[in-house]
């Protein structure tokens, strides 16, 4: 039996009352990149997990060296190991780790973290209380700082910037944030999708390959009907930028091709004239400036690769 589908046929007030018998399978889908140690170490904190009924499916992304020995010598329960054989992008690798799922929940996570106990039952609690929920984000923090917020939720995008805010980020968390609630956006790093969202909205927007895929996934999934909601009882503790590197120059590269890309998937008209005037104006000449005077020429190399990309690929996806 299907018990995730069971559950949410039952009547609403027995959505909030979950038998152990009846834990919904929870399929953990996260890449490996050339960081395997990392990963692993992010297995290691799953071993603690009070939910019982998961699997955990490590998709590598055509690491340079062959994460198996590592992984398996760990003997992580629940644990499977995927190899695709080229790197397909954090949107592509989570899809195609995604699509071999068997869970009724999918809980996208980022392998430089580690997780706490409750996690997952917090993180699951919501649809159950409010069947519109279709994402669920837990409070972020700093691993190496745990005491400071990196993830409280999301502000809005502006429309005519095509940049947010992080609610909380950098504070101390004196449990200013804890009160949960609807967010204009999850956050990659740590998502929980049920199901039917991905039946009938798709997956990671792929043209994106890498940064902004959770903002346009969290526009379509709205525009959807459904609600994006911050868990403020729950924590995970993020390794920031270990993968990629605060300052990586592909970093630059795809944080400027990808904001572009954002605001023509999802702008309107008017706020996409308004954008590409400020873009053109103000934006890129001030970033452009401070690489040429900071000497870093490889970024500003990557800056405008970023920008000139999207004047000859389309801004549609297969995906």
């Amino acid at each position: 039996m299907d018990h995730g589908k069971h559950a949410n046929r039952t009547h609403a007030k027995d959505k909030c009352i979950m038998a152990d018998s009846l834990q919904p399978l929870i399929s953990i889908v996260t890449l490996n990149y050339n960081q395997t140690a990392v990963t692993c170490e992010f297995l290691e904190s799953t071993r603690k997990l009070n939910y019982q009924n998961f699997e955990i499916l490590v998709c590598d992304m055509a690491s340079d060296i062959d994460p198996t020995p590592l992984i398996a010598s760990g003997n992580y329960p629940r644990t499977t190991l995927l190899l695709a054989g080229k790197n397909l992008g954090f949107a592509g690798g989570n899809n195609w780790g995604m699509r071999q799922a068997k869970g009724d929940f999918i809980f996208i996570v980022n392998n430089d973290t580690e997780v706490t106990p409750d996690l997952l039952d917090k993180l699951i609690a919501p649809f159950y209380a409010d069947n519109s929920i279709g994402v669920t984000s837990p409070k972020i923090k700093f691993f190496f700082h745990p005491d400071t917020i990196q993830y409280a939720g999301f502000n809005p995008m502006n429309p005519y910037t095509g940049r947010t805010t992080t609610v909380g980020e950098m504070e101390k968390d004196e449990g200013q944030h804890d009160k949960p609630g609807t967010t204009f956006g999850a956050h990659g790093c740590a998502m929980m999708v049920k199901r039917e969202v991905i039946d009938s909205v798709g997956m990671f927007p792929e043209k994106f390959f890498l940064y902004y895929e959770e903002w346009d996934w969290s526009a379509r999934i709205k525009k959807a009907g459904y609600k994006l909601w911050y868990c403020a009882d729950t924590t995970i503790y993020h390794k920031e930028s270990m993968s990629v590197g605060k300052k990586n120059p592909m970093k630059v590269y795809y944080h400027t091709r990808n904001r572009i890309l954002y605001m023509r998937r999802n702008a309107k008209w008017h706020q996409k004239i308004i954008f590409y005037l400020f873009f053109l104006i103000f934006a890129a000449p001030k970033a452009a400036l401070s690489f040429l005077v900071q000497g870093k020429f490889e970024h500003l190399k990557n800056f405008c690769r970023g920008i000139a990309w999207n004047f000859y690929t389309s801004s549609s996806s297969p995906i």
